[in-house]
């Protein structure tokens, strides 16, 4: 397999050369060419015609948010990863560029104390996404799209006909579908867009309370959390630990902090804590999904978006097996089907749908009214036949 082509685009030289060096080290990438801003960038992505672009936020002449409006004019499946600063600023420039059609982010290196720790970091962070955008395995040891399903790359592949998602048959269930009391959330690289698409779509009056895991660090989440409550009709707040959990509104984990949920029918609420790591990532989807299945007993709604990797997957497992129903994002919508793609094949999805009908799914699926401080004991009807092809 030929390596993936990538054009560095940053107004740093020092930036610009951890960067290279760092991907230079890997076998299966090619640095074919750098820029120092956004408009040099638009002739060296013609020339050049990179499999991926790293793309700095902030540059003379054009900036990076710029740069990705006007790639996106000529090149829809282009994958950009945004360099990012760990700052209130870089946050939201990171969303807004997020929303402008750039594929996902990494964080710049900040106060590591050498250029072999910087060089490290990026590393870490940027080659396993990187070559899970392109349908690369990631080679880097630890990394969450490491292996299996987590190495596919969706609808950001460079000029490559979207794929088809595999039909597959989920695993029989062992009895009838729990009327969901809980709506959950998972999702990674894509989920900011992918999470503005669905949320805004989902009523007032819905009568579940709603938790959410993006994968993403501490602050970003914050700004997160804004971006999509001015979205939505229902309330966005990032989470805090020993909330009640009622309708109306959505609660997104922190960066760095696990969410789940504890208590039973009677005061269930929300607990953030800083156990260790689950598929490299905290927050990450399984803890939400296991407590859920727990406070709820089995009367859980989950589902899993694109992102790299296999979060999600023993957690969506657990909700089935509990009487719960699971809904995962298609393969051809995904920027990364790694977690919705683990997900279905295997055999935990219930559904598997484009983007654009994941709000319909969950609604279809819930009761029309609040639900009494009993939810979770009624059951609906096993499913005959499942949308989405599997």
């Amino acid at each position: 397999m030929t390596p993936v082509k990538v054009l560095v685009v940053d107004d740093s030289v020092v930036i610009r050369k951890i960067v290279t060096d760092c991907l230079s080290g890997d076998p299966q990438v090619e640095v074919v060419g750098t820029a120092s801003n956004g408009r040099l960038a638009l002739g060296k992505i013609t020339a050049l015609k990179p499999d991926v672009v790293t793309m700095d936020i902030e540059m003379p002449e054009m900036d990076g948010i710029s740069a990705v409006k006007e790639i996106r004019k000529f090149n829809k499946r282009l994958p950009i990863i945004m360099f990012s600063t760990l700052t209130e600023r870089g946050a939201s420039a990171t969303l807004e560029a997020l929303s402008s059609g750039a594929s996902d982010y990494v964080t710049k290196p900040a106060n590591v104390g050498s250029v072999q720790a910087s060089m490290a970091q990026v590393r870490e962070e940027l080659l396993p996404k990187l070559l899970a955008l392109t349908g690369r395995t990631p080679s880097v040891a630890g990394a969450p799209g490491a292996g299996g399903a987590g190495g596919h790359a969706g609808a950001a592949a460079a000029g490559a006909p979207a794929p088809v998602t595999p039909t597959v048959v989920p695993a029989p269930r062992n009895g009838a579908v729990r009327q969901p009391a809980v709506l959950v959330i998972g999702s990674s690289t894509g989920g900011p867009e992918a999470l503005s698409a669905v949320l805004p779509k989902l009523p007032r009056n819905l009568p579940v309370p709603v938790l959410l895991v993006q994968h993403m660090p501490p602050v970003f989440t914050t700004q997160f959390a804004a971006r999509l409550d001015r979205l939505c009709a229902l309330d966005v707040v990032e989470a805090k630990d020993g909330t009640p959990l009622k309708p109306g509104t959505i609660h997104l984990a922190p960066g760095d902090w696990h969410l789940t949920v504890s208590g039973d029918k009677r005061d269930r609420r929300t607990v953030l804590t800083q156990g260790a790591r689950e598929n490299f990532c905290r927050p990450a989807v399984d803890p939400l999904f296991r407590s859920a299945v727990d406070a709820y007993d089995g009367g859980v709604l989950a589902v899993v978006l694109t992102g790299m990797g296999s979060d999600g997957k023993a957690g969506a497992g657990r909700v089935r097996a509990a009487g719960g129903y699971v809904i995962a994002q298609d393969r051809e919508t995904s920027v990364v089907w790694g977690m919705p793609g683990a997900v279905t094949t295997a055999g935990f999805a219930d559904e598997v749908v484009p983007l654009g009908s994941v709000a319909d799914a969950i609604i279809r699926r819930l009761p029309r009214q609040p639900l009494p401080a009993s939810a979770g004991s009624t059951a609906f009807p096993t499913p005959t036949s499942t949308p989405g092809g599997v």
